[in-house]
């Protein structure tokens, strides 16, 4: 078989090369390629081309007037490539395998990896510890999600709180945004170490990211609108973040932070959002809820599919939870200038009635906190009274 290629003008060093490969990849090894072109030394160009591909030139090299004629044979060596290659499982999310090896490295999901390629270790690349049945649908609506905190938010509406509140809030904020920094170390961690194979569950992590670094971009924006410096960052707060830091195992660092650390963030962002003392903060706390519920969503779809498939997962979430109380036994827990933060919020006033007004949402706050845990800690799998006794062992520092 004879395929026929009519370069025209165009040269080696202009694209030619495209034109010849799309030419050849449609020949078997051994067919014929005749080509023709009038670009000077194609004839020389050529010759060097295909030997670098592998392929052999049969007839016509010699010529260099123009209209230049030369008749190529296809060689093995592309072929070889592919013939080698393994698919890396299929494109869609059918296609994702039990076990991604290494030797797939950084190929897309689909794509037919060459033989002889770099192996990569990524920690994460058991379908079973990482996967989320609905990773797919998760990130694309955390992606339709996204706000643009210059857009999004409020930031010149009227603020006639008195000074008092104003403190308060940026003791809250202080507060949440060495929180939100934890929440975004911990994926930001993981996410490196997913295999690509799992890419939904990576991109999902990527997004977590992202998410967390608009918040303590506009957790700090709002601290410094009327005041110079933030508040207080205590050692009681910190010890309790740096545990979630140093948890190396995906499912637990995923319970600890997501489900009940972000899932109690939540409820603590409703408040906040209710008591705001302006519009730009209640906007910055409602903004805020929608991406931390998007995380704990994740979370507890992930450990959902993780427990199915694990019968110890629910013992070691036990474990991992009395192992971090028992680690922050000696803290002080939430800060006072935090608590007290809280409670001046939700009054508003420094009256005793109002401060007693403000106490009540706060104990109100955490029989929320608490309430939501249990709930979580059942659908993963605990007896109502194995998550009443876990989820009040639960950090006081709220994350």
């Amino acid at each position: 078989m004879t395929a026929m290629l009519d370069l025209g003008d165009l040269g080696l060093d202009q694209g030619a090369a495209v034109l010849l490969r799309i030419a050849l990849a449609g020949l078997s090894p051994g067919d014929a390629l005749r080509v023709s072109g009038r670009a000077p030394d194609l004839a020389v160009h050529l010759r060097a081309w295909a030997r670098a591909e592998g392929h052999e030139v049969v007839a016509g090299a010699a010529a260099t007037r123009a209209p230049f004629v030369a008749e190529l044979k296809r060689g093995t060596a592309a072929a070889a490539r592919w013939q080698g290659a393994e698919r890396a499982g299929s494109a869609g999310m059918d296609g994702v395998v039990a076990h991604a090896p290494a030797h797939w490295g950084l190929a897309a999901r689909g794509a037919a990896v060459e033989a002889g390629g770099p192996r990569f270790h990524f920690p994460l690349a058991e379908r079973d510890v990482v996967w989320a049945d609905d990773a797919g649908e998760l990130y694309r609506a955390a992606a339709a999600a996204q706000w643009d905190p210059a857009t999004a938010i409020p930031w010149h509406a009227e603020r006639s709180h008195p000074p008092f509140v104003e403190d308060a809030l940026v003791q809250v904020l202080t507060y949440l945004i060495e929180n939100e920094t934890v929440a975004l170390l911990v994926p930001a961690r993981f996410c490196a170490q997913v295999h690509p194979h799992f890419r939904e569950v990576m991109q999902l992590l990527a997004i977590q990211a992202a998410d967390e670094a608009r918040h303590i971009e506009v957790f700090t924006r709002r601290a410094l609108l009327a005041r110079s410096e933030l508040g207080l960052s205590t050692a009681g707060g910190q010890a309790s973040l740096q545990t979630l830091l140093d948890e190396p195992d995906f499912a637990l660092a995923s319970f600890l932070l997501g489900v009940l650390g972000e899932g109690s963030f939540v409820h603590l962002l409703g408040f906040l959002h209710r008591h705001a003392p302006d519009a730009c903060t209640a906007e910055i706390m409602r903004l805020a809820a929608q991406d931390e519920a998007r995380h704990v969503q994740f979370g507890m779809s992930h450990l959902l599919r993780h427990a199915a498939r694990e019968p110890t997962l629910l013992a070691r979430l036990r474990v991992a939870i009395e192992r971090r109380h028992d680690a922050l036994r000696h803290t002080a827990g939430l800060n006072a200038e935090v608590a007290d933060a809280l409670v001046v919020l939700a009054a508003g006033e420094l009256s005793p009635v109002g401060i007693a007004r403000g106490a009540a949402a706060v104990a109100e706050l955490q029989a929320q906190m608490d309430a939501g845990r249990r709930t979580r800690l059942r659908k993963l799998g605990f007896a109502a009274p194995d998550a009443e006794a876990l989820s009040g062992l639960h950090t006081r520092n709220f994350m």
